[in-house]
């Protein structure tokens, strides 16, 4: 009987989504989306393609998970690394976009097991949910995460933010930035704090991102952890958008909602960090 080096695994319970087992791969990464509830089964081939074990993690959205983005327990992403350090992956590396970058983050502070972050489109603090919370309300407002049951600080939303448009479509970057502005000790209260990370750090963003200002998050992440003596890596181009696509990728444009960019743009910018992202693996 032919042995596969790749066995592909779904999985339910305390982790959840898709898992491909590469024999003998001693890095494990864990895959997180953002907040359109996608299992990212194709990135996560990507990453076995490239010799690691990989990890399409349903971290919220699922059967008996949280309905949305709402007080998710950070114990989801720790048993997420328990889970690969028990099918013997060595060096653990964690790649989120957008809320999966603000959730790798968090998990990275917390977690001193994790080797590596690949924060793409990334927040430098914690926001309100998205979506439903266990009693199927998303109002009112609440964080994004929680630990060990305590929800962790955030900054709320404005009321009198004024739409802004890009394409038709809403553009979110002006409220996260009036946001900031706005309810400031909230902000310093809800920083995430990245001096305290010990995992090395890649950040990918985009100048032209129309949903939050990423670019300006990264910037933050590295300036806050070159003053605790931390190198943090950035890998950016300014016409690129929210949605990074690396080598292979072609995730449809939300329509929804404005991300800036561009097909040519995000693609150009998803390779570079590609290169960047291999070197981490």
């Amino acid at each position: 009987m032919e042995v596969r080096a790749v066995v592909e695994e779904s999985l339910a319970g305390a982790v959840a989504g898709t898992f491909f087992r590469r024999s003998q791969a001693t890095t494990g990464v864990v895959v997180l989306g953002g907040s359109s509830g996608r299992v990212d089964v194709g990135r996560a081939r990507l990453f076995t393609d490239a010799g690691t074990s990989a990890l399409a993690l349903q971290w919220f959205g699922g059967e008996g998970q949280i309905p949305g983005i709402c007080e998710i327990p950070l114990e989801t992403f720790f048993a997420a690394t328990d889970y690969l350090i028990e099918t013997g992956c060595r060096r653990i590396v964690y790649v989120g976009t957008s809320k999966g970058a603000e959730a790798s983050l968090l998990a990275a502070v917390h977690d001193q097991r994790i080797n590596a972050v690949v924060a793409i489109s990334p927040s430098s603090v914690v926001w309100g949910n998205i979506g439903a919370g266990r009693d199927g309300a998303s109002w009112p407002e609440r964080s994004s995460w929680s630990l060990n049951g305590i929800a962790l600080p955030f900054v709320p939303a404005d009321p009198d933010w004024t739409r802004e448009y890009v394409d038709g479509l809403v553009s979110y970057r002006g409220l996260f930035e009036c946001c900031l502005k706005t309810f400031k000790s909230e902000s310093n209260a809800a920083t995430i704090p990245v001096e305290t990370i010990s995992a090395e750090l890649l950040l990918v963003a985009g100048g032209n991102d129309a949903l939050w200002p990423s670019l300006s998050f990264a910037r933050d992440i590295i300036r806050r952890r070159g003053e605790a003596g931390k190198v943090t890596h950035l890998i950016s181009s300014p016409d690129a958008g929210h949605r990074i696509l690396l080598p292979g990728e072609s995730t449809p444009r939300s329509t929804l909602h404005a991300h800036g960019g561009n097909d040519e743009a995000d693609s150009k910018l998803g390779r570079k960090a590609w290169e960047g992202i291999r070197g981490l693996l």
